[in-house]
C-alpha cells in the first residue's frame, strides 16, 4: 500500500501555494488569512500562501473582492449564474448538458490555477459544484456518521437542520479531501462536538417552522464559529505541513498513522 502526502513540503522544496475560492461573505477565507499571519510570527514561518481569491459572483454579494484587497493579494471572478443564463441552461439541474457547461465554467480558474502554480484549492464557502482536483472543503456535519446502507448522512447544504430534525445531540463540522460527488471525499478532520440545545420539544419544534429555522440558523452560526473556523485552518496547516497522506482506496493517514474517521483534536 502507497501512502502519498497530499503536499510534501521536502519535495517541494517551498511552502504550499493556495487559491482560495470562495462565493459569500468569506469568512473562512479571512480565518485563512489570519493563521496564515500568525504563522508568519513564528519561527520557521507559514508553511503556506494564499495567493489569489476566486468568486463565482460577480453581482456584489461576494466579499472576495474587499478582502483581497484589504490583503494586497490578486482577484479574479466569474459569474456562473450569468454563465448558465447566457448558455440557457439551470444551474442546479444535473443533465449532461449543465456537467459539461459546468466543466467549460471550471476551464477558466483551471488556466488560473496553472499560471500560478496552485498547490491546492481552499473551498471556504464555494457554493458551486466543482470539476476541478485537490480541492479541501469543510462541510457542517459530522461526515463519519452513516445511514443503515453505509452513505453519509448529512450531506448538502441543510446538513445542520438535517441532523437537528434526526435528533441529532450534537454537531460537528468536518473537512475533506474532495472527490467526484457532493461530500463524498475521504474525511481529514472532524471538529469538536457542539451541543444542540432546543428551545422546546423536538416533536413541537418540528410543528413551528419558523421556529425551528431559527433553532437551525442559530446553530449554524454557532458552528460555524467553533467548529469551520477551527479545523479549516488547521487541516490547510496540517497539509502544508506534510501531515496529511491518502493511500489508492483513499483512506487517510497523519503522521503515517491511520485515521478512518478523520482526525479528531482531543476533548
Amino acid at each position: 500500500m502507497t501512502i502519498t502526502p497530499i503536499f510534501d513540503p521536502q519535495l517541494m522544496g517551498r511552502v504550499m501555494r493556495i487559491a482560495a475560492f470562495m462565493s459569500g461573505s468569506g469568512t473562512n477565507v479571512i480565518r485563512l488569512l489570519e493563521r496564515e499571519k500568525e504563522l508568519e510570527q513564528k519561527p520557521g514561518g507559514t508553511p503556506f500562501k494564499i495567493i489569489f481569491i476566486f468568486s463565482d459572483r460577480s453581482d456584489g454579494s461576494s466579499a472576495g473582492e474587499k478582502i483581497a484587497l484589504d490583503k494586497g493579494i490578486p482577484y479574479f471572478s466569474y459569474d456562473i449564474r450569468k454563465f448558465y443564463s447566457l448558455k440557457g441552461l439551470k444551474r442546479t439541474a444535473l443533465t449532461q448538458a449543465t456537467l459539461s457547461a459546468r466543466r467549460e465554467f471550471d476551464s477558466v480558474a483551471s488556466r488560473l490555477i496553472k499560471a500560478f502554480d496552485i498547490d491546492i484549492i481552499a473551498l471556504a464557502g464555494y457554493m458551486s459544484y466543482l470539476t476541478l482536483h485537490r480541492c479541501v472543503n469543510v462541510h457542517p456535519a459530522d461526515l463519519s456518521i452513516l445511514t443503515s446502507d453505509g452513505k453519509r448522512k448529512y450531506v448538502g447544504d441543510y446538513a445542520v437542520g438535517d441532523a437537528i430534525a434526526n435528533g441529532e445531540t450534537s454537531l460537528r463540522s468536518s473537512t475533506i479531501w474532495i472527490d467526484a460527488g457532493v461530500d463524498t471525499g475521504p474525511i481529514l478532520m472532524v471538529s469538536n462536538a457542539l451541543k444542540v440545545k432546543l428551545p422546546f420539544s423536538l416533536p413541537d419544534l418540528l410543528k413551528d417552522r419558523e421556529a425551528f429555522e431559527k433553532v437551525v440558523d442559530e446553530h449554524q452560526k454557532r458552528l460555524k464559529e467553533l467548529g469551520d473556523w477551527r479545523i479549516f485552518p488547521q487541516t490547510v496547516e496540517m497539509i502544508a505541513r506534510g501531515r496529511f497522506s491518502i493511500d489508492e482506496d483513499n483512506n487517510v493517514y497523519v503522521d503515517g498513522q491511520p485515521v478512518p474517521k478523520g482526525y479528531r483534536l482531543e476533548e
